[in-house]
Formats: structure tokens, sequence, C-alpha cells
């Protein structure tokens, strides 16, 4: 009797080894073929630009559109940059943009107290929810909301257990700092107003009223509510690298959109639920249960669940 060979690569008998190497080979030829396409299609556009002045190329390179693929490269470096933060500094800047994105209430508040009696009015307050975002985002302050699109797409191109738990790191920090600095906004707007003779001013009776009307989305209607308000938040994310000079204004659309079409957010609705603790008309267990964990969770179906894939899925085969 012989002994048969041993089949290669720890095979069974009988049965085909895989060839992930050949796989590989033919992965990385793919990539280098869509590459040098990429590269003829700006050498052609060099080319054909090569009439044009010096002040005519300027104008063309100042009017081209972003790539998707540009886009994406971009918000994955920052959101690599987010994820080697430090936990001080990630943890201090989720309490300013908790403290920041309350005045969102208070500027919508304003609005809703100055124009009562308007029949627009719940629409033109839906402007002031608008200040708190334009605030935390141009200051470039952590938003838990923001970090579902741009530390998930690092993690989405190169997916590895460290860098899902250094996401999961940069999401418990921010969202508890972010919820902290709301809770502190909360307590110190209405202590210290409590405390004056007149009692409350009528901006806070406001704050109260807007706070009350929010709370009136609870449990499911809070989830299916949060799922477009990530969605807008994550789809803004992705809009401003191409939006210089324009920024404030694609702010204000989406933020405001969520306001006006009673959209839920976990953080700004994190000041008004707080600010119904405080005034002893919600507890903090209602709060929580009923309000921001499914607010929270709607935001990161929309934010990550949806867009982040979405856009993720447009340049898989670029990258």
């Amino acid at each position: 009797m012989h002994d048969s060979p041993a089949p290669e690569n720890g095979a069974a008998p009988g049965k085909k080894a895989p060839d992930t190497g050949k796989k590989a080979e033919q992965k990385a030829e793919q990539k280098a073929e869509q590459k040098a396409v990429r590269e003829s299609a700006e050498r052609e556009i060099e080319g054909s630009a090569a009439t044009l002045t010096r002040k005519e190329r300027r104008q063309v390179t100042e009017h081209s559109r972003l790539s998707a693929l540009t886009v994406f490269s971009i918000i994955r470096r920052e959101g690599e940059e987010e994820l080697r933060r430090p936990s001080s500094s990630l943890w201090w800047s989720g309490i300013a943009a908790g403290v920041g994105i309350s005045s969102s209430v208070y500027a919508q508040a304003l609005l809703y107290d100055s124009f009562a009696g308007h029949p627009h009015r719940a629409l033109i307050a839906s402007l002031g929810y608008t200040v708190g975002f334009v605030l935390v985002i141009l200051s470039r302050l952590q938003l838990f909301t923001e970090n579902t699109l741009s530390v998930v797409l690092p993690m989405l191109s190169e997916p590895s257990w460290r860098r899902l738990a250094r996401s999961g790191r940069l999401w418990g920090i921010v969202l508890t700092a972010n919820l902290i600095g709301t809770a502190l906004t909360a307590f110190v707007v209405l202590t210290v107003t409590r405390g004056t003779e007149a009692g409350y001013s009528s901006h806070i009776i406001a704050m109260l009223d807007v706070s009350q009307h929010a709370a009136e989305a609870s449990g499911m209607i809070a989830l299916v509510k949060g799922i477009p308000a990530g969605f807008f938040i994550a789809a803004l994310v992705w809009m401003l690298p191409s939006s210089k000079g324009f920024e404030l204004w694609v702010i204000m659309l989406f933020t405001g959109l969520i306001a006006a079409g009673e959209f839920t957010h976990v953080i700004a609705g994190s000041t008004e639920m707080f600010l119904l603790v405080v005034d002893g008309r919600m507890g903090i267990v209602q709060a929580f249960a009923d309000h921001l964990v499914p607010t929270f969770a709607g935001n990161v179906i929309g934010g990550t669940g949806l867009f982040a894939m979405l856009a993720y899925g447009q340049i898989h085969a670029e990258i």
C-alpha cells in the first residue's frame, strides 16, 4: 500500500483548498485598475484645461464638487483623529457641547414667547432651535449625534475589535458628558430663576411649555421620530466638507427641519426633559425610559444604521 499525498494547505482529501491568496490578488488588481481609471480621467481633464488661463483654472478648481470618495476620506480622517483624542479632552468638550446645545431650547422659547398668537408660531420658533447646533458644530465641540457618522466610517472601512472598543469609548464619554452638560444647564436655569421674587419669567415659562410639548412624544413614537433626526444630522456632517462658506445655512436648514418636523434629538431633547424633571413635572426614570433611551435608539438607527451604511456603500468599491 502506498500513502496518498497529503493535501495542500491542510485541505481534506477531495476538497479544494481555499485560495485566499488568489482572491486577495484579484482584489488588489481590481483596486489598482480602478485607481488607474481615475488617474486617467484626471489626466484627461487636466489636458482639456491646458488652454485655460491660470485664473480660469483656479475658478474651475473652486467650483469643482468634491467626489463622494473625497468626502468619505475627509470625514474618516476626522473620525480617526477624534478616536485618538484623550478622554479628558472628549469629556470637557462634551460637557461644553451639552451646555451649548441648551441654547437651542432657550432661543426656541424666546421666539415661541415673542410670537404668541401668531398662526405660524411653532414654525417660526423652529428657527431658534438651530442656534445651539450652530454654536456646537462651528465651535467643533463633541456632540454625540455627530459621532454616529464620523467615528463609524473608520470602523466600517477597516473593521477590528480595537476600533470597535475605541468607538464605544468615545460614544460613552461624549454621550455621558453631553447629558451632564444639559442637566447642569437645566438645574442652574430653573434654580436661579426660582430664587427670584417675581418667579419664572415669561421666557422660562415658554421653555417649560416647549419642553412639555416635546414630552408628548414618548416610547415608540420618540424612537420613530428620532430616526429622521439622526439621519439629518449625519447628512449634515457629510455635507459640511462640501459647504465651505455656507456651513451656517446648511446647519440651520437641517436642524430647523428637525424642529419643524417635531423630530426628536437625544441631546437637545435631554435639556427639555431635564427642565421638566427639575421643575417636578416628570420623574428622572420616566425621562430616561420614555424619552431619552428611545430617542437615543432612533438617532443611532438613523445616523449609523441608515446614513453611515449608505454613505459607505456608495464608495465601498472605490476604496
